[in-house]
């Protein structure tokens, strides 16, 4: 919300994390990425991110990665190139969520940016605008401008929003690795040809029908994760030995999700799963 008094904020935004439910890889693009198909929905672990007016655009953070190289800077600068706005802005950016983590963050931090940008400076761009701008940063930024529930597809330019109305108790557990979206993709064993009923998988979704919807669970990038990295395998089969009912990795990796019959037994297993970092959160509906 915008406000009156002198060194306070223009505008505070808390960006979401996401989970993949599933995740194929269909085919390699002449582009030289993939086109894919997924099933992405928001949760509740945010990063904060703090607008205030300024002449020149600033980006604080307590990031290691050069300046220009964060993606909220890059979506602030190519915003402001591509509607010729005179000013800039000045963000705080507070990360919560992990980095390389495949769960989105990076992604939904630029989707925010441009949102809050677009009505800070008066823009009036529309959706359809904010998520073609977003395409040119990252493949996911155009899911968050779209979410909190969404069949993405092609590279990530095609966002269909969708509408599940239960939401799921879901621990994370990441092993303080940070991987790459591009390595995960060129680390695929093999591309997936069949595709996954939709309709039936967010009704097992809403109606918390576990035993269904692990049998529909796939992410193609796994595999080569789990090959390099065992210890995200480790994760999965120690969250089905302390009771979830479904265990799979989000995105890229190396996060590893999983869903339990009660919010005490996930935070039983959060304590087993230490000092890997757990968080337990729940989908947005």
């Amino acid at each position: 919300m915008e406000r009156s008094k002198k060194n306070k904020p223009a505008l505070l935004l808390r960006a979401p994390a996401k989970i993949n439910w599933f995740l194929l890889v269909l085919s390699k693009r002449e582009d030289g990425f993939h086109n894919i198909m997924s099933l992405m929905q928001c949760i509740r672990l945010y990063d904060d991110l703090i607008f205030e007016h300024a002449d020149t655009i600033e980006l604080e953070s307590d990031l290691t990665i050069p300046v220009k190289d964060n993606l909220v800077y890059k979506a602030a600068s190519l915003l402001k190139h591509y509607t010729s706005y005179r000013k800039g802005i000045k963000i705080t950016l507070k990360k919560s969520i992990p980095i390389g983590a495949g769960l989105g963050g990076g992604s939904s931090d630029a989707a925010y940016t441009l949102s809050g940008l677009n009505l800070l400076w008066g823009l009036g761009l529309n959706n359809r605008d904010l998520s073609s701008i977003g395409a040119e940063i990252g493949s996911d930024v155009p899911f968050f401008l779209n979410s909190p529930v969404a069949i993405v597809e092609g590279r990530g330019e095609r966002v269909s929003p969708l509408k599940i109305d239960s939401s799921i108790d879901i621990l994370l557990v990441n092993p303080f690795i940070s991987i790459s979206s591009a390595w995960a993709y060129a680390h695929v064993k093999e591309l997936t040809k069949k595709t996954v009923d939709i309709k039936l998988f967010c009704r097992a979704i809403e109606k918390k029908d576990f035993a269904s919807l692990v049998t529909m669970l796939k992410n193609d990038l796994e595999r080569g994760v789990k090959e390099k990295y065992p210890v995200v395998d480790k994760i999965k089969k120690s969250m089905l030995e302390n009771g979830a009912v479904i265990s799979a990795m989000s995105g890229s990796g190396p996060t590893v999700f999983g869903i339990f019959e009660s919010k005490d037994t996930a935070k039983k297993a959060a304590r087993v799963m230490k000092p890997h970092w757990c968080r337990l959160v729940e989908t947005i509906i």
